[in-house]
């Protein structure tokens, strides 16, 4: 978008509009008067109060710079509003800016509340195909919303993008991205890229490779200004990768969790999902790339052209890798004695701009350049028998020949299993400490691929019975890891799943669990500091926010289908699925 189609978006935003309460009374005053427009300076430094992205930031760090609430009176938090959330699989994040939480429930459901005390401010609920079930296995999960000016920014089951008024509630705008029919899933919201609306989204076989896209939109009129197709057609570069398969046969790679953003590189990084069917022997072979499934996308946030990809492995299995980015700029040193890949190009102790993090399922943690995708280092977290090793100068994985499929019946144990390594659970980077810290899940399966050739009946052509990795009898640990130099800081293990994480400048490390646990961590240590028993899956993305000098921490439970995959794992721990979110805050 130019400058000043930007300038006139904000000035319209910030123009009064009319608006009613829902539920405060004709003579309280609405947080929603005094809400400034958001501005694209604001997304990409926001300040300390707001939580204005999934993870705050578009470095996708999951990190607040409050410190009102520390290591030294976190044991004080209590309990001040909860709401019940709309019912489906909930994953939801808050977004909060200047007193106001915009929660993106399940279905298309987006809530206001005054984030001071819950009071309900507006309602939209987006009317949802009746027949969406028909073809999506998961048509209700909403895990953000966006925000810029006065416009809040989402995806619908229905395959419209659409703005709302983030003060009344009403549509702004809907554009059709494809046919809902046609096989795209949104499961995530946008981001805010440039001041363009950018997002990824899931493909279902019968959407083919063109349902298969990242799309950007101008926030003010909801035009399309670009789409990228993450399959290649014939002529493309990486159109030979698929072999001989045709480009209508091509399926399913997905972009389905949300991109991070460079504003001083001007790149969006993405990744994405594994194919369909998953075992390669039923495409053209074992040794075919088929990009650019299970990588990380670099794209140009003017145009959407592919800058750069970074191919993580080649998935046979489901692990896919579309999962958060991590950007941050620091001094590279893996240490050889806690990092099995690095590149011999490495000068130890210099500065890069980087990605790091666990991309993908294997729970393996890549460190990548993010401006030309070099290879830097790569290690591995829980326990995985796909990759053999990995090439040191080109970070291409060698996958352990004994974990393939070369025909329909065979069986073999795999090591973790497609919920995960890591799933979507988010990770957290903390500059305080330059380390990153992740939930992840020690699993493996017994795979059985069950057919030779394609059918869109079988999504995966994988059956799979998850069990506990050999060695421990604890489904969930966090892991704090150096991003200079790849060392395990700590690590705690439970025998609970554990879920998504937020550090502080207050010195912690919140998140959940399946069993219900939400928890203040020592981020030095990993000592718990404080915890609640919410009595259902702790699902979705926690965070943090300030309103008049009071900080708040905010999450919410609900059903999702990795958390009953990972709770079935320990099926002695029993905990509920109610779709709820709390809000906690130190006494007044």
């Amino acid at each position: 978008m130019k400058d000043q189609s930007l300038a006139q978006f904000l000035s319209i935003s910030a123009g009064a509009i009319g608006f009613s309460l829902v539920c405060c009374g004709a003579f309280a005053q609405s947080p929603l008067e005094e809400m400034t427009p958001v501005t694209d300076s604001m997304v990409q430094n926001p300040p300390a109060e707001d939580w204005l992205s999934w993870r705050r930031t578009l470095n996708h760090w999951g990190y607040s710079p409050l410190t009102h609430v520390d290591r030294r009176n976190v044991n004080e938090l209590q309990l001040v509003w909860t709401r019940a959330l709309g019912a489906g699989t909930q994953e939801g994040t808050p977004l909060v800016h200047d007193g106001v939480m915009f929660f993106p429930n399940p279905s298309d459901f987006t809530q206001a509340f005054d984030a001071t005390n819950g009071d309900i401010l507006w309602e939209h609920r987006r009317e949802q195909p009746e027949d969406a079930a028909e073809y999506f296995p998961v048509p209700n999960i909403n895990r953000n919303l966006a925000m810029l000016g006065n416009y809040l920014f989402d995806n619908g089951t229905d395959n419209y993008a659409y703005a709302i008024d983030a003060r009344t509630g009403e549509l702004a705008w809907e554009t059709r991205i494809m046919d809902y029919r046609r096989g795209a899933q949104h499961t995530s919201g946008p981001i805010i890229a440039d001041g363009k609306v950018v997002s990824g989204r899931g493909c279902e076989p019968e959407g083919g490779p063109e349902a298969c896209v990242i799309t950007a939109f101008d926030p003010m009129t909801g035009e399309e200004l670009w789409r990228t197709r993450t399959i290649p057609a014939p002529g493309e570069p990486g159109d030979e990768t698929w072999g001989d398969i045709p480009y209508e046969e091509r399926l399913h790679v997905g972009t389905w969790m949300l991109p991070s953003y460079d504003p001083e590189l001007r790149q969006v990084y993405i990744g994405t999902s594994v194919t369909s069917p998953a075992p390669k022997f039923m495409l053209s072979g074992n040794d075919e790339q088929y990009l650019y499934h299970n990588s990380t996308l670099a794209l140009d946030v003017d145009t959407g052209e592919i800058v750069w990809y970074f191919q993580h492995l080649v998935d046979h299995w489901d692990l896919d890798h579309p999962f958060e980015r991590l950007l941050v700029d620091i001094a590279v040193a893996p240490d050889p004695d806690s990092v099995e890949w690095i590149n011999p190009r490495v000068r130890s102790g210099e500065e890069r701009r980087v990605i790091t993090g666990i991309p993908g399922k294997t729970g393996l943690v890549y460190t990548i350049d993010r401006e030309n995708g070099q290879f830097l280092w790569a290690r591995t977290t829980v326990e995985q028998n796909v990759i053999e090793d990995i090439n040191l100068e080109s970070g291409a994985a060698i996958i352990n020949q004994d974990s393939l499929f070369t025909a329909a019946g065979q069986t073999r144990l795999i090591c973790p299993t497609a919920l995960g390594g890591k799933n979507f659970h988010a990770g957290t980077y903390s500059p305080q400490t330059q380390a990153m810290y992740y939930p992840l899940h020690n699993t493996c399966a017994e795979m059985t691929s069950t057919s030779d050739t394609p059918s869109p009946d079988e999504l995966y052509a994988l059956r799979m019975r998850s069990q506990i990795a050999p060695g421990t009898d604890n489904v969930g640990t966090i892991q704090a890891i150096s991003a200079v130099t790849g060392e395990t800081l700590w690590k705690y293990e439970q025998r609970a799943g554990t879920t998504s994480l937020m550090s502080t400048a207050g010195g912690l490390l919140f998140g959940g669990d399946v069993s219900g646990r939400f928890r203040a961590y020592d981020i030095r240590n990993g000592d718990i500091l404080w915890e609640v028993n919410l009595g259902s899956h702790v699902s979705g993305f926690p965070a943090t926010y300030s309103v008049n000098g009071r900080q708040y921490v905010a999450v919410s439970t609900g059903p999702s289908l990795n958390t009953f995959g990972v709770a079935s794992l320990a099926p002695e721990i029993r905990s509920g699925t109610a779709n709820n979110l709390f809000v906690f805050a130190l006494p007044e």
